[in-house]
């Protein structure tokens, strides 16, 4: 019988983007909006992030389970990710990266390149109802909360489960992405998981891994082995968390 689940399941977050730059400089100066040069689905990685994603597949390829099954956002940042960590023998050579939309970016809507003072100045209401919603369940117009991030990652985990049981499963995606799928995976509150975000951000190029236990639970399930591990990075480039460039609305 083929088990239900992978029996790896890593999930990642893009190296450092250009994209997180911009934000980290907008910030720094006091802005009111993130200077971008594209679409935020288009943002490349840094020369950073570029060297973060290398180094992840040059420490895979060192390792005796390596995935067999790619996922990836449909976001340059992940899709150039998986694809130098694919080149440095993180996986095999010729294994496809399987573009996913439902493990796009959160969408900010109207907030979309605001910084936190610049949704405060130019659309205050939108502040308040954050204020009084939480980030768990604001959805900013044109956009969507982390509920809608969940239920479409509900589905993306049907499909995981249905064609890739059995198998070491790697997914290229988001911050909220991770923090999102963990929520699904180990049956948290939305008190648990806003707890875990408070801590600090996902790690860019960090490594969250799941292991299949056949005796965990009534039919053998998911449990976490490893959360936000930089280990990857420490000797070949230099660990960076900044959130995404939408920090405002993802908190």
């Amino acid at each position: 019988m083929t088990p239900r689940w992978p029996s790896v399941l890593w999930v990642v977050r893009h190296g450092q983007s250009a994209g997180n730059v911009a934000r980290d400089s907008a910030y720094a100066s006091g802005a009111l909006r993130i200077t971008l040069s594209a679409r935020d689905v288009d943002i490349p990685l840094s020369s950073l992030g570029r060297d973060q994603a290398t180094a992840l597949g040059k420490w895979f390829a060192r390792r005796d389970i390596k995935p067999d099954v790619m996922l990836a956002s449909p976001y340059a940042r992940a899709q150039e990710t998986a694809q130098l960590f694919r080149a440095a023998g993180g996986c095999n050579a010729n294994e496809k990266i399987c573009i996913d939309e439902r493990l796009r970016e959160k969408e900010f809507g109207i907030l979309d390149g605001l910084t936190a003072a610049g949704i405060a100045a130019e659309i205050p209401e939108q502040a308040e109802f954050r204020s009084l919603l939480g980030k768990f369940y604001h959805r900013p117009p044109g956009g969507e909360s982390w509920c809608d991030v969940i239920l479409r990652l509900r589905s993306l985990m049907d499909t995981v489960s249905l064609h890739y049981g059995g198998r070491p499963v790697m997914i290229v995606a988001h911050q909220v992405v991770v923090l999102c799928l963990r929520y699904i995976i180990e049956n948290l509150s939305e008190a648990e998981i806003l707890a875990i975000d408070t801590l600090g951000d996902v790690s860019n190029c960090g490594v969250t891994e799941y292991r299949f236990d056949a005796g965990a639970g009534k039919d053998g399930t998911l449990v976490l082995s490893e959360y936000n591990v930089t280990a990857p990075l420490d000797d070949a480039a230099a660990v960076t968390s900044a959130p995404d460039a939408m920090v405002a609305a993802r908190g």
